[in-house]
């Protein structure tokens, strides 16, 4: 589940290859419904289980917020979101309290 609390897109629950897609769809309406240059976080705190379809959703938010002039900045990532991170080499793109 997404749903947003003020400039805060929060992830609640699983993101896996199951619910990613609606999640990103979820997401990426949150997104284009800022004006350019609005700053936004994406908090992670409520995730339950990660796998790495997970960054695949936060490229596509970071691209939709790119395209409508926003700056995100990812919050709370899991340990085990962090560790994908890591291991996929994308810290430079993905990096929690890193605004974009």
């Amino acid at each position: 589940m997404v749903y947003r609390e003020g400039n805060t897109i929060v992830v609640k629950g699983a993101v896996t290859i199951r619910n990613v897609v609606e999640l990103m769809r979820q997401g990426v309406a949150y997104i284009e419904d800022n004006d350019a240059g609005s700053h936004l976080q994406i908090d992670l705190h409520q995730i339950s289980e990660v796998d790495s379809t997970a960054i695949s959703m936060l490229f596509e938010w970071f691209r939709a917020a790119n395209n409508k002039g926003c700056e995100l900045e990812v919050t709370h990532m899991p340990a085990s979101l962090e560790s994908l991170v890591q291991l996929y080499d994308v810290t430079d793109i993905v990096t929690p309290g890193a605004g974009r």
